[in-house]
């Protein structure tokens, strides 16, 4: 019997939640029931998954208010949960539309007359998910439904931190018979996780650069693919030209949003010297009027830290710049209240990259601003991180936008805005540097990849072929 895990109310601090890991071979004998199923769910055919899907939906449609409490629960906030189950159902008809025409063979000629090339795909049997906290339902499934319609089963393990969903989640799946063979929901921590990367024959995670390389090491050991989005630590370039209001608006909703805990959250602000200081000031104007979600999850748009452990890290990177000199304009600490872990949006000046505020992934509501003289050492300072997942470049020109976008390292730029890679579903893009691995969750690649390439040469004459060894007698 595996030991039981308590899990932590974000709101409360009370352990109000278990979870029961499953043991190793019960896993296992889980991941060979899902390849049986697969073997059924391929031959469905496209058209099949997408009214299997459909289906799921409608029966989503019908819990949604029960799904959308247990979010609630898991990370202490409300509009974002709504938000997450309307994107989780919009993903389910967005790749049901795309999938038909993504899933077709094409056939053509090849530079030989007489070799036609049909090009067809496989798909994975087993895909294995792993999923963070941050984003309970979203993240779980923001790869798990694009493998489904490409004919794969999946198997997931989300965060044992926001466990809650899985179980009104599994309720509604366990209607849809066809999708209840080939898609399953498993609880647990790391060791979970790692039992079942040695059953699957994919693995797609999201979560922090040191589990990733561990995640990385155990697929190549494997000898399996591994899909990994890591973490951020995404700048905000702000030149001359750009206009404040929308900077300091756009910045602030980027960097704050779900209290910053997201991997594409604006978590370094350059700005041009001309301008730093009305910039700043700014910021901290409108970082002033938003409230924290306390007493009531309706009292403000800041919400509880999930994780405990975070609460400390961010704490640290607080202190950690205060001692060598930082300014804290608002905010500035980690409180508890009611039980729970809290941080008002928090504006720091006279910060440098010898500070773990400017280099080291945060995860909250925290917004450190430093000038810069020129544009090359802005990019420059964008591009001094280990990280290389998303940033923002605000100017009145569009050309030196872009121009300046061209020289960041990271995987996509929004221009006169930020954080658009958390809205927009199209445009593929990798994560550069350790923000990431393989190839991009977002556009079309996000559901070929679970498909493995197969060339079909077909000779069509009856002749020999020109390069075969002369047998004639």
């Amino acid at each position: 019997m595996s030991k039981p895990i308590e899990v932590r109310n974000p709101r409360t601090g009370k352990f109000d939640y278990v979870i029961v890991p499953p043991p190793p071979k019960l896993l296992s004998q889980q991941c060979h029931r899902l390849r049986r199923g697969q073997i059924i769910w391929q031959k469905l055919g496209v058209e099949g998954r997408i009214t299997a899907l459909k289906a799921w939906k409608q029966v989503i449609l019908s819990e949604r208010t029960l799904l959308t409490e247990a979010l609630v629960s898991d990370t202490g906030r409300l509009s974002t949960s709504i938000i997450e189950v309307d994107s989780f159902i919009s993903s389910i008809d967005k790749w049901c539309n795309l999938a038909p025409q993504l899933l077709q063979g094409t056939a053509k000629n090849t530079s030989i007359p007489f070799i036609a090339l049909q090009q067809t795909a496989v798909p994975y049997a087993l895909v294995g998910v792993i999923s963070p906290w941050n984003f309970p339902l979203l993240l779980s499934t923001i790869d798990t439904i694009p493998a489904l319609l490409a004919g794969c089963a999946v198997i997931v393990k989300p965060s044992e931190i926001t466990p809650r969903f899985v179980a009104p989640l599994m309720t509604t799946l366990n209607t849809i018979p066809q999708l209840r063979d080939v898609l399953n929901f498993v609880e647990g921590a790391g060791q979970t996780g790692a039992d079942l990367i040695e059953d699957v024959d994919l693995i797609c995670f999201t979560g922090s650069i040191e589990t990733g390389h561990l995640v990385a090491e155990a697929a190549a050991q494997k000898f399996i693919p591994a899909f990994l989005e890591l973490g951020g630590k995404d700048p905000a370039i702000v030149l001359e030209s750009a206009d404040l209001d929308l900077a300091t608006s756009a910045i602030l909703w980027a960097s704050v949003a779900n209290t910053g805990q997201s991997c594409s959250a604006i978590e370094r602000i350059y700005v041009a010297e001309s301008i730093f200081e009305e910039f700043y000031h700014q910021l901290v104007t409108k970082a002033h009027q938003l409230k924290l979600a306390y007493p009531t999850i309706e009292s403000g748009e800041i919400g509880p830290i999930i994780s405990e452990k975070q609460a400390a890290i961010i704490n640290d990177h607080l202190q950690d710049a205060i001692s060598k000199g930082a300014v804290i304009h608002c905010g500035g600490k980690v409180e508890e209240l009611g039980g729970g872990w809290w941080c008002r949006p928090t504006v720091i000046t006279k910060v440098s990259h010898s500070m773990k505020i400017m280099t080291e992934e945060t995860f909250g509501p925290i917004m450190p601003v430093m000038p810069f003289s020129t544009i090359e050492e802005a990019i420059n300072l964008a591009n001094d991180c280990i990280y290389g997942l998303s940033a923002a470049v605000f100017t009145q020109s569009e050309e030196l936008a872009i121009e300046v976008a061209d020289k960041i390292e990271a995987g996509v730029i929004s221009i006169n805005d930020a954080g658009l890679t958390s809205l927009i579903n199209e445009g593929e893009r990798n994560a550069f540097k350790f923000s990431g691995l393989g190839g991009s969750r977002i556009g079309t690649i996000g559901l070929k990849r679970f498909l493995r390439k197969k060339a079909l040469l077909i000779k069509t004459n009856s002749n020999k072929d020109p390069w075969w060894f002369n047998d004639e007698v």
